[in-house]
């Protein structure tokens, strides 16, 4: 991840865990709300923007600077052979999701069917693998850096690839908390690479609601899957029609 961006993750868990938001931030710099979560989404900061909002946590921006490479220093990623062993043991798949998602052990055994002893063992597991600290009276301890993520085309990726063909679009959407958009068009390749910058933008706004919601108590939260694809729409459905050297 460029630095930019481990930067702005780490003002905005600054900002958090100084209780300030984003209405703080609007104030401090004389702009409106709406434009302050531009400058986040956007990660479009100058120098002078990120010395003021330092200014309002009482911080210099090498002290945010020194705070991004501590948070530096925690698991990005898995290696494969890592991502493997999740994948062949679904219920440790599971608990290593919900603890991603902040969740403690007694509402991981609350919800499913896992027993204590069973929960317990495949914490264990992950505190081996360093994704998590297994605390004394089995607090969770997560040590995943903020922009942890799956290998690209890495077993967990592919897994949940095979997933979502069988199962994700397999019924319609058709509730309120539910959205398919299906988009066809032509494109210049710089019309695309924004629109891929986009996505990527729209991903990390996901992940950053994720994380913010993470302190609501459990009932006020449901889990979803988003699914960002976008590729030439020729890979597959019209490939046969396609005249030789097309």
């Amino acid at each position: 991840m460029a630095q930019t961006t481990l930067l702005i993750n780490t003002l905005k868990k600054t900002l958090k865990l100084h209780g300030k938001t984003y209405a703080d931030v609007a104030v401090g710099l004389g702009l409106s709300e709406a434009s302050v979560k531009r400058l986040f989404a956007d990660e479009s900061f100058s120098l002078q923007r990120l010395d003021q909002v330092c200014q309002l946590l009482g911080l210099e921006i090498s002290d945010l600077t020194a705070l991004m490479q501590a948070q530096s220093a925690q698991l990005h990623q898995l290696s494969a052979e890592q991502e493997a062993e999740l994948t062949t043991d679904l219920t440790l798949l599971l608990i290593t999701v919900c603890v991603l998602n902040k969740w403690s052990m007694a509402q991981i055994v609350e919800y499913y069917e896992i027993t204590d002893a069973e929960c317990i063992q495949k914490l264990a597991q992950l505190d081996r693998l360093k994704i998590i600290e297994l605390l004394p009276a089995n607090r969770i301890k997560l040590l995943v850096a903020p922009n942890f993520g799956w290998l690209d085309n890495g077993p967990i990726q592919q897994f949940f690839q095979q997933k979502i063909g069988q199962e994700f679009f397999q019924k319609r959407f058709n509730f309120d908390d539910e959205s398919l958009l299906v988009l066809n068009g032509m494109l210049s390749s710089q019309s695309n690479g924004e629109f891929q910058r986009k996505l990527k933008r729209i991903a990390r706004e996901f992940e950053a609601m994720n994380t913010e919601d993470a302190s609501l108590p459990l009932e006020h939260r449901k889990g979803f899957t988003l699914v960002l694809a976008m590729r030439n729409w020729r890979y597959g459905l019209f490939k046969p029609l396609l005249k030789p050297n097309k």
